[in-house]
């Protein structure tokens, strides 16, 4: 039975790693791609390390296994910032849809001044 459920984790978390891959591919810019990617990828990994463990139990492998898990689910986010940080700091643009100027008008960004520190 707890293969059954270790086999689900896994097939869960191989079907999120899929669609983040999708995902990549259909995104227009850099910030949505980067989104897909760090929660898909995430979520994908920590299913297939989730299903490692519940199949091997409180062994060696299921102790690296909460290992990476806690490492993933601590840096995902904290680089995925770092890269969208640097990503409006070089100035790439997010993308817009033509059209909806009408829906959403423009407003000032603001800007990063490292003169005033």
């Amino acid at each position: 039975m707890t293969e059954v459920i270790a086999y689900i984790f896994m097939s869960i978390g191989l079907c999120f790693v899929f669609l983040g891959c999708l995902g990549l591919l259909r995104m227009p810019d850099v910030y949505c791609r980067l989104q897909v990617s760090t929660k898909c990828v995430t979520l994908g990994t920590g299913g297939v390390l989730l299903g490692a463990l519940i199949m091997t139990g409180f062994s060696a492998i299921g102790v690296q296994a909460i290992v990476c898990l806690v490492f993933l689910f601590l840096n995902s986010p904290t680089s995925a910032h770092a890269l969208a940080r640097a990503a409006e700091i070089s100035g790439i643009k997010v993308w817009e849809k033509p059209g909806d100027e009408k829906l959403y008008p423009a407003k000032p960004r603001p800007t990063v001044d490292s003169d005033k520190e």
